[in-house]
């Protein structure tokens, strides 16, 4: 393996979350910068789908990232073509909205174990790799709902802002293993999730589409949903050979809206 600056992108990616949005649009950078990636998704036409792309480069695993087992056995599936895992982008994550009287357990049981649980299962399934090659990336794809609060998704909030404690707590103990990890915080971004969003506030209140995008672009002071390719540039950068010195950050994508 070469060990020019430009090593990085000879390594093996793997991106959960990778079969749409956010989250392929991060796995089609990662291939451009010269990554073999893997996208891991819970259902694997929608992740095949992505990695016909670039068939050459690209394989895709199905796993709920929930479940332990499934992990491991989409991680090994994942090595078996492309090798030790250097870089791991845990995207993978659920958004659902009640106020919080009537949020029931199985609702924030479920944000917990999507965005918090399975962002540390997929962690420890890769570490090893990072901690064998003295060399790793992990970025969390959270939110600035991990950064600030937002009402009537108490749940969600609680996750992100879990795994932003869980980001900076392994930036420490993992420091000097040539290891980094961070947190990407994307504010609201034009993906099948806000589509959902804007749907629920089309029928729960009665404004029009239009109206109800307004309501979610009013905390953005550029007043525009992000776009997924401009979160995968912040991603790729953090996975890049010229963020190394880039630790434990909780890195805003959201045109100014939290500083």
């Amino acid at each position: 393996m070469t060990t020019s600056s430009t090593a990085s992108w000879v390594r093996h990616a793997l991106v959960t979350g990778g079969g749409q949005g956010i989250g392929a649009a991060i796995a089609r950078r990662l291939v451009e910068q010269g990554c073999t990636v893997t996208v891991l998704g819970r259902r694997l036409d929608v992740v095949q789908a992505i990695a016909r792309q670039h068939p050459d480069r690209m394989q895709a695993v199905a796993a709920d990232v929930t479940d332990a087992a499934q992990v491991a056995q989409a991680f090994e599936l994942a090595r078996e073509r492309f090798g030790p895992i250097h870089i791991l982008v845990n995207n993978a994550g659920q958004a659902a909205s009640a106020p919080f009287m009537k949020t029931e357990q199985t609702l924030w049981d479920q944000m917990l174990a999507v965005n918090l649980t399975g962002t540390m299962l997929c962690t420890q399934a890769a570490l090893p790799d990072m901690l064998n090659a003295g060399w790793g990336r992990v970025v969390n794809v959270a939110s600035t709902a991990g950064q600030t609060g937002y009402a009537y998704v108490s749940a969600y909030c609680a996750a992100k802002h879990g795994v932003i404690g869980l980001t900076r707590s392994l930036a420490l103990e993992f420091a000097r293993k040539g290891i980094t990890f961070n947190a990407v915080c994307p504010g609201y971004t034009e993906t099948d999730i806000v589509a959902t969003s804007i749907a629920n506030i089309v029928a729960k209140t009665g404004r029009t589409e239009a109206e109800a995008r307004a309501e979610l672009v009013k905390s953005n002071p550029q007043a525009r949903l992000v776009q997924p390719d401009e979160v995968a540039d912040a991603v790729s950068w953090l996975c890049g050979p010229h963020a190394g010195a880039v630790n434990g950050q909780a890195i805003s994508v959201a045109g100014g809206e939290v500083m």
